[in-house]
């Protein structure tokens, strides 16, 4: 047996209208010729309307109950001011709505759009996306071809896009071609970064919320921001510049004033009013890359600049406005930072909602040939010559590239020096075995010997990773492997000293952890999340 079924929809003051008499049944009536159709069974209709109207839903109602008995009406009155205004109609429906005893396990709902003003169909429509209004949409109209019926058509909507094939493709070669676009159509193989490029494709449309992109330098970084700008401007999502800041440049005084601007005579030699980064950012979007390097002075103000669209320059009693959505890039791991006082907690708690980690060249091996041909076609672009491998010399060249003695320490910026050196020298466009053999040794001696590619890069300060031997490293690294795999830092105790624990007489395995990560300044939190 099939569950009742509930129409909810907006009295028509045009559509639903017509003169009392016999000759109003030659007519379409939307909400009337909803309940003439022996194929919907309608059990209830509630039938929304203006104040102004209740003489029209009355003669509704009675039409309703002349054609379909077995259909309880409910009328429900919505005092609208103004029918066409948007926040007071919606705020309305969304009141209505959640006021109503929705049963949805056990009657079925129709949202019908056809009637009541523009405002109110497109509120409907909302309300039902959004699952406010827990049904499917009813979309109703006049007969086609010759004849009358004043019962009309009637078509049921599910918002379900899954369910209708050809819609669900469009929308997966859409995201594609989004994810595509970010990864500037470079056709990469790694699995773990598709996924990331994706999920950030997903968040860069739907959110303006900050972005926090970490990763080693030369991973992409500044690249990937740059395209989610483009992506975002090439949907109507960003109208201003796209404005990159290397944080690591700024120092003192004109830090302040680089980002937030300054007014004249603030300071000595502030000759003439400057507007800042921040205010040329406005509507588009701002890079900070590198943000760790900031100072806890320019951190709060940033904080205050994403949270309220506002700040004050340097030396200026006036706040001034900046709409800008934040993008921020560094190589440390700024969980640690904020452990050592470096990095203010409530700045990195607001960058933190959407934190991506881009891996860098040597986590990505598969993807080594992709962009090596991407390489070569920017060189095309940039310098109007076609260059090209022979096929030894490729599979050579691949074969070093994707082995194990490459670390590429500079990542993607070492991967495109190494093209453009080769596509420079090509004799007649065309790379042989021996210029690759010429490359790989100059790689050799430029990188000097290998650093192991054990992920600390990305935890460790430089100068602290400089102060490491190989023993050491290699032992932090393993740490490190295991924390990650742990759900707790009692857990991570327990595997890392499984052998020596059961030799004392009390042990404390987390605390003995906590204390050798110390040493290292690290802490567990910023492994747990990593």
């Amino acid at each position: 047996m099939s569950r009742p079924l509930t129409v909810i929809g907006f009295l028509g003051s045009t559509l639903d209208a017509a003169k009392f008499g016999p000759s109003r049944w030659q007519k379409w009536r939307p909400s009337v010729g909803i309940c003439m159709h022996e194929d919907l069974r309608v059990d209830r209709f509630v039938l929304l309307h203006g104040e102004r109207h209740g003489r029209l839903a009355e003669q509704v109602v009675e039409d309703i109950r002349t054609v379909s008995p077995e259909t309880t009406v409910e009328q429900r009155t919505l005092g609208f001011t103004n029918p066409w205004d948007f926040e007071e109609v919606y705020g309305k429906l969304l009141d209505f709505a959640r006021a109503f005893p929705f049963e949805p396990e056990q009657e079925d709902y129709l949202v019908h759009i056809t009637t009541g003003t523009h405002v109110i169909q497109i509120c409907l429509f909302l309300l039902t996306e959004a699952r406010f209004l827990p049904g499917r949409l009813l979309q109703t109209q006049p007969s086609r071809g010759e004849g009358l019926n004043p019962a009309g058509e009637w078509s049921a909507i599910d918002l379900d896009l899954s369910r209708y094939d050809s819609i669900a493709t469009r929308f997966a070669a859409a995201a594609a071609e989004g994810s595509s676009f970010l990864k500037s159509g470079i056709e990469t193989r790694n699995a773990a970064f598709n996924r990331m490029v994706d999920e950030i494709e997903r968040v860069a449309l739907r959110s303006k919320a900050p972005l926090l992109l970490m990763g080693p330098t030369g991973a992409g970084k500044s690249h990937l921001a740059r395209r989610v700008y483009e992506l975002k401007r090439l949907k109507h999502q960003v109208a201003g510049p796209f404005v990159e800041v290397n944080c690591a440049t700024l120092r003192g005084e004109g830090a302040m004033s680089a980002l937030f601007g300054h007014r004249k005579g603030a300071f000595t030699g502030a000759v003439s009013d400057r507007p800042g980064l921040l205010r040329a950012a406005d509507t588009g979007m701002l890079f900070l890359d590198e943000i760790g390097e900031l100072g806890l002075d320019e951190q709060a103000m940033i904080l205050r600049a994403i949270e309220d669209k506002r700040f004050l320059p340097v030396g200026s009693d006036k706040e001034v406005a900046s709409d800008f959505q934040l993008i921020a890039g560094t190589n440390r791991d700024l969980g640690a930072a904020v452990a050592k006082g470096a990095f203010r907690d409530d700045l990195y708690a607001r960058l933190n909602l959407w934190t991506f980690t881009l891996p860098g060249l040597a986590q990505r091996r598969e993807d080594i040939e992709p962009n090596l041909d991407y390489e070569l076609d920017r060189h095309a672009q940039r310098d109007g010559q076609r260059v090209t491998f022979n096929k030894e010399a490729r599979a050579r060249y691949l074969a070093f590239a994707t082995g194990p003695d490459a670390p590429w320490p500079g990542n993607f910026r070492d991967l495109a020096a190494s093209v453009t050196r080769m596509a420079t020298l090509a004799p007649s466009a065309r790379i042989d075995q021996d210029m690759v053999e010429q490359e790989i040794a100059r790689l050799r001696r430029l990188w000097g010997p290998a650093a192991p590619d054990d992920g600390l890069a990305i935890l460790l300060a430089a100068d602290i990773l400089a102060t490491l031997d190989p023993f050491d490293r290699v032992q932090l690294a393993e740490v490190v492997r295991v924390c990650r795999t742990c759900r707790s830092l009692s857990e991570a105790g327990r595997t890392l000293f499984s052998a020596s624990r059961t030799r004392r007489a009390s042990s404390n395995d987390a605390d003995r952890l906590r204390k050798y990560l110390q040493r290292f300044g690290l802490e567990w939190a910023a492994l747990a999340g990593a």
